[in-house]
């Protein structure tokens, strides 16, 4: 009786089944996967925060499909802070980045077409795409000392039913940053094919370091239909607010046709709240701090990795860009199951395997940099320690 959008399986995983029994029998987890900064120890300016919610013109419902003037100017004015000319026209607001890219799916493609998605990547486009009837299919991204993808290889993946090339950029969880060659091929390419490029741009404030090759957003691009996607979850470490944005980048006449019809597609949802609409100002403003306070961590907890792995040869930090995140390359004695597991059943420790982001080879065992740094160095200390003596093959 129910739709074959959902097939997924609904059992819990062997790996979630044992965090369960083990916290339910009181044993206390070092989680080294925190991704909710709100439950990561960050100071926020609540009075700040909880003020602005409280706008008196919030009690009156004036629906804007792509979102409230004074909202979209403000985050104009985010991106001119980071050296981009943004116009508040080009900016359409969303409830979420997921909700972005079901619009932009509406958008793009009828059912039964396809999306080329990243693989390594967060586990989330196969289901956004499955639920608007779409087909994801995966492009790989490649590790020789640094990350990268190949056009040659994309285009090989293009068919008939293809509308769009999907970018996280900096990937989750590899933290690896489109280079501006590649951005040269990729653009090429979808001029060549009639294809769109969609760029989750949520990491981008998150950077290790400059690098004048790097792409860190495709708001300018203006050879090819672009959208570039945003939201205070990772900008402002407020996921709870549920307000995301989207970017429209390209030639013309194809960037006002696609605004209208995104316009179209929000005025049918209306779906973002308005007290968050009235409140985006301040709470960009606000969470600058925050955004400050979670750089310091994650950059903290990268150099205790760093450090930590020059003393211990087993293990090897994939080089990373930016974002939350550190991959980490361990023995090939094991599987990365049998590697989570181990180390929750043995050191009360919780790292992801990396074939929940689709890691095609053994074995990769993925950490948050989002951790508190106490709770990431002693997590990080049981696992130098579980490695001890065992190399690579």
């Amino acid at each position: 009786m129910f739709s074959s959008r959902a097939p997924w399986e609904l059992r819990p995983n062997r790996i979630s089944s044992t965090v369960e029994s083990l916290r339910r029998s009181g044993v206390p987890l070092l989680d080294l996967t925190e991704s909710n900064p709100t439950r990561a120890g960050f100071e926020y300016p609540a009075s700040v925060i909880l003020g602005a919610l409280s706008d008196a013109r919030s009690l009156r419902y004036d629906p804007m499909p792509a979102g409230l003037p004074e909202a979209r100017a403000r985050i104009a004015d985010y991106y001119a802070s980071r050296g981009y000319a943004v116009a508040e026209n080009r900016i359409l607001l969303t409830s979420s980045t997921s909700e972005s890219y079901s619009w932009l799916f509406k958008l793009l493609c009828n059912p039964n077409d396809e999306i080329l998605v990243p693989r390594p990547s967060y586990p989330l486009f196969e289901f956004l795409a499955a639920l608007e009837c779409v087909r994801a299919v995966q492009y790989p991204l490649s590790y020789h000392g640094r990350w990268s993808l190949d056009v040659d290889v994309l285009e090989d993946l293009i068919t008939p039913r293809t509308r769009a090339i999907l970018l996280v950029n900096p990937n989750n969880p590899t933290g690896s940053f489109l280079k501006q060659s590649e951005l040269a091929g990729l653009a090429s390419l979808c001029g060549e094919h009639g294809l769109a490029l969609v760029s989750d741009e949520v990491f981008a404030d998150y950077t290790f370091g400059p690098d004048a090759n790097r792409v860190s957003s495709l708001v300018s691009l203006d050879e090819v239909p672009a959208f570039c996607l945003s939201g205070l979850s990772k900008v402002c470490g407020l996921p709870q607010m549920k307000l995301g944005w989207m970017v429209v980048a390209g030639p013309q006449p194809l960037r006002p046709q696609a605004l209208e019809r995104l316009e179209l597609i929000a005025d049918t949802y209306l779906s973002v709240g308005t007290p968050v609409q009235h409140a985006a100002p301040a709470l960009l403003e606000a969470g600058a701090a925050v955004r400050e306070g979670i750089c310091k961590r994650v950059r903290q907890n990268r150099d205790v990795l760093q450090e930590s792995l020059a003393k211990e040869s087993a293990l090897r930090l994939l080089d990373v860009e930016g974002g939350w995140y550190g991959v980490l390359q361990a023995p090939r004695t094991r599987s990365e199951e049998e590697w989570t597991l181990e180390l929750l059943e043995r050191d009360s420790v919780l790292v992801q395997p990396g074939y929940f982001y689709d890691f095609t080879s053994e074995a990769y065992l993925i950490l948050s940099f989002l951790t508190p740094p106490d709770v990431f160095g002693e997590g990080v200390r049981r696992i130098l320690a579980r490695c001890e003596g065992r190399l690579f093959r």
